[in-house]
């Protein structure tokens, strides 16, 4: 089935199903083995260190890679079977916020918000002028902004333009990458008030890249932890936590408590002893 129907023409509960999934560049492995299922309606906060394959994920998710083995379905469909306009059809379905914003920096803020809408010929010039508007309301940017390019906003109001651009395809799924990365603690809090009310007045899906706890306890009704595959036993599977929030920092497994918590002891042990065998 590809229309995210069951057989009785129910909306199907798992939107996003992750089966057997390897990605390796090269010789390098970066995730394996990786099974989870995402819920319609559910927020899902990512969590782990650097380079476990985070946001490597996200992009597997919405097509941008292609996996070494296993696959994504989303609402029923096989991403990796989908050909160039299936597969265009699928991401209008998907706000994606990237990292760093990902602005266009030789177009205005209007124009970066109005790109997708534009480029993909959803509404009228008439119809796009109120969209942008409403969007760049609803994450609290005023009026005038819309004409200054991105080079002229702060940190926090182009991530926030970020948003505002996602938003305005009326995505089922949003993925966030990191988005209070390089923001101060009240610009990070703002964005995770936007992120929450995003999820609660849209019914949005959220999946949510993030090293900030405060992100993960404000926004996640889930959390999932992965491992760098390099300092995993083998045969040890990547996802070492995967539940409430509420429980993480008590986490039956060590290694995801010292990572909440952020405490380094067990790393500087371990750093310690390559040196040690390196010597």
């Amino acid at each position: 089935m590809s229309d995210g129907a069951t057989v009785d023409g129910a909306r199907r509960k798992d939107l996003i199903e992750i089966r057997d999934l390897c990605m390796r560049f090269r010789t390098q492995s970066v995730l394996h083995g990786i099974n989870l299922t995402i819920h319609r309606g559910e927020t899902v906060c990512i969590i782990g260190e650097s380079g476990c394959g985070k946001t490597v994920m996200l992009k597997l998710i919405i097509g941008l890679l292609h996996p070494t083995q296993g696959g994504v379905w989303f609402d029923g469909m096989d991403v990796n079977r989908l050909g160039g306009k299936q597969l265009v059809k699928l991401r209008l379905r998907f706000g994606f916020l990237f990292q760093m914003a990902a602005l266009f920096d030789s177009l205005t803020i209007y124009d970066n918000v109005a790109f997708g809408l534009r480029e993909h010929h959803i509404c009228g010039e008439d119809e796009i002028r109120t969209l942008v508007a409403d969007r760049l309301q609803e994450v609290g940017l005023p009026p005038g902004l819309e004409r200054k390019k991105p080079a002229e906003l702060s940190g926090g109001q182009r991530k926030r333009v970020g948003l505002a651009r996602a938003l305005a395809l009326n995505p089922e799924v949003m993925l966030y990458d990191e988005p209070t990365t390089g923001l101060d603690p009240i610009m990070s809090d703002v964005i995770n008030e936007l992120i929450l009310q995003t999820q609660q007045n849209k019914k949005t899906t959220g999946v949510v890249v993030t090293h900030d706890m405060k992100t993960v306890t404000k926004v996640a009704d889930r959390v999932v932890m992965l491992y760098p595959l390099a300092r995993l036993a083998p045969n040890e599977p990547q996802i070492i936590y995967d539940g409430p929030p509420e429980d993480v920092e008590n986490a039956a497994d060590p290694r995801v408590r010292q990572f909440v918590r952020g405490e380094a002891g067990e790393r500087l042990r371990e750093l310690a002893q390559l040196r040690a065998n390196a010597s």
